[in-house]
């Protein structure tokens, strides 16, 4: 059972909405089918991703426990395992979990079902956090980066306007995003004030006219 279900009192609707996004693909794929959206299967959004990703945990000699806090479909995850000590992939709805322990296995990694608001966050050195937060409404943003200090590494991967615009302005938690009000999710910036000691951008892929661009950072926490 996943751990956030047995919370009798849920305090917001995300994991109803996100289920429903998988059970009746609102994001694309076809019917039946788990599919994460465009994020976690367009080349141009993918293949710089891993490429960006991979190099930096290639750049240690020990191997990093990567904590995947979002892993979706696990398109994304699936490609970057072999690079990890150990690789623990969460997600907040319980039949996609279900469906990528049985299709995904590997010695080293682990599927769990969490709400990454409510519940206590897997341990690791690094945590990906791939587009999720946009989803979330900023009391939920703010619970999690309370936690989010755990980590050494944190890589965060955001959809943002083009040029300037107002961060973090909230939205009700559900498959849609900041870019309609013009703004997007940086935890750097309140209301969240995420304290780091260094931060480094991956990657930056810019979308089509009007579209925004889609951001990769790096913070080192400790």
């Amino acid at each position: 059972m996943c751990a956030s279900s047995k919370r009798k009192n849920q305090a917001w609707p995300t994991k109803a909405a996100m289920a429903q996004v998988y059970e009746q693909n609102l994001w694309g794929g076809s019917e039946g089918a788990f599919y994460s959206g465009e994020g976690s299967h367009d080349p141009k959004l993918v293949v710089p991703f891993l490429k960006a990703v991979s190099n930096f945990l290639s750049s240690f000699t020990d191997k990093l426990s990567f904590c995947d806090l979002g892993c979706g479909d696990f398109n994304i995850g699936k490609e970057l395992v072999g690079y990890t000590k150990l690789y623990t992939a969460a997600d907040i709805v319980e039949n996609l979990i279900a469906h990528n322990k049985e299709n995904f296995k590997q010695e080293h990694l682990v599927f769990q079902c969490i709400d990454i608001a409510l519940d206590e966050l897997p341990d690791g050195d690094c945590a990906l956090v791939r587009q999720v937060l946009q989803h979330l409404s900023n009391l939920e943003i703010q619970k999690v980066v309370q936690k989010l200090g755990k980590y050494k590494y944190i890589i965060l991967t955001e959809h943002i306007p083009s040029g300037d615009f107002v961060p973090n302005k909230d939205i009700i938690s559900g498959q849609g995003i900041r870019l309609k009000k013009q703004s997007g999710v940086q935890i750097t910036a309140p209301p969240f004030n995420f304290q780091i000691k260094e931060e480094r951008e991956l990657l930056k892929v810019i979308l089509d006219s009007g579209k925004g661009v889609v951001v990769t950072t790096l913070y080192t926490v400790y």
